[in-house]
């Protein structure tokens, strides 16, 4: 049975406590600091499988989806407490920073799950300060929360400087390559509200900067990747139009079959034959 507790400073730390293994695909639309209390966590990203004990603790970067396996161990339930860092937490975190602090170089990870030391102590102290508060009935300050998301940012920051490119990728020089980001993100249903977000921009920021890189909507760019990895999947041999069809991130085989052959003159089925 799950149980989800929430310290509500923008809904940003969340404990989860389930007596039964359970399984779930997580889209992060938010960073995400995770600790285990007790149990099991394996996180699958990018088809690389990583597990988590009590007393570990990991980063998972906004734009991406993995798959949660939370698991009873030796009969001790899981339990973990989640820190989300959102955009607007981070734009006022960063607008205090000192810039001269910055680190003169720092490049954006292409890895979506970063582990950080297992038994740390800062990282221990931090959310074995927190864990009182779920069993409380008397709700925490404001103020005190928003210490305890910034002792969180500090933990991050302190692992790797290279997650001031991740944290703070709504500003230069650390603002998300839009055609990087769709070229790796095209098969994914994800909405114009969504792929902004993601980028570390607003929705009116996304679609102007967006018209400096293509000619073309993000929409329309979209279909047209697709169809492009469509085509290059048929050609080397890949027949099952439908699996083609589903591979590339279409939902609807009329749909896919009417749009390549406006892009192409032909059905993907001629191509096959062909």
């Amino acid at each position: 049975m799950e149980q989800l507790k929430v310290l509500d400073y923008s809904n940003v730390f969340i404990a989860s406590y389930f007596t039964d293994d359970r399984e779930c695909a997580h889209p992060n639309a938010e960073h995400t600091l995770i600790y285990i209390v007790s149990g099991e966590l394996e996180i699958t990203d990018k088809g690389k499988k990583s597990i988590l004990h009590p007393g570990e603790c990991a980063f998972m970067r906004r734009d991406n989806k993995m798959l949660l396996q939370k698991r009873v161990k030796d009969g001790v339930p899981y339990h973990s407490v989640v820190l989300k860092f959102n955009r607007k937490f981070l734009r006022e975190f960063f607008s205090g920073i000192d810039r001269k602090s910055l680190p003169e170089v720092a490049k954006r990870n292409k890895k979506s799950l970063t582990l950080l030391p297992a038994n740390r102590p800062d990282i221990r102290s931090l959310f074995e300060s927190i864990l009182p508060y779920f069993d409380s009935e008397v709700r925490p300050a404001d103020a005190l929360l928003q210490l305890k998301m910034t002792e969180g940012l500090y933990v991050l920051l302190n692992t790797d400087p290279d997650l001031y490119a991740s944290l703070f990728d709504f500003t230069d020089p650390w603002k998300i390559d839009l055609l990087e980001f769709m070229n790796e993100n095209y098969m994914e249903e994800l909405s114009m509200e969504e792929m902004a977000s993601y980028t570390g921009r607003s929705l009116a920021s996304f679609k102007r900067d967006f018209k400096k890189v293509s000619d073309l909507s993000p929409l329309k760019w979209i279909i047209n990747r697709r169809l492009e990895a469509a085509y290059e999947l048929i050609r080397q041999g890949c027949v099952n139009i439908t699996d083609v069809c589903y591979k590339v991130g279409f939902k609807n085989l009329s749909h896919f079959s009417k749009v390549f052959k406006e892009k192409y003159g032909m059905a993907p089925t001629a191509l096959v034959i062909a």
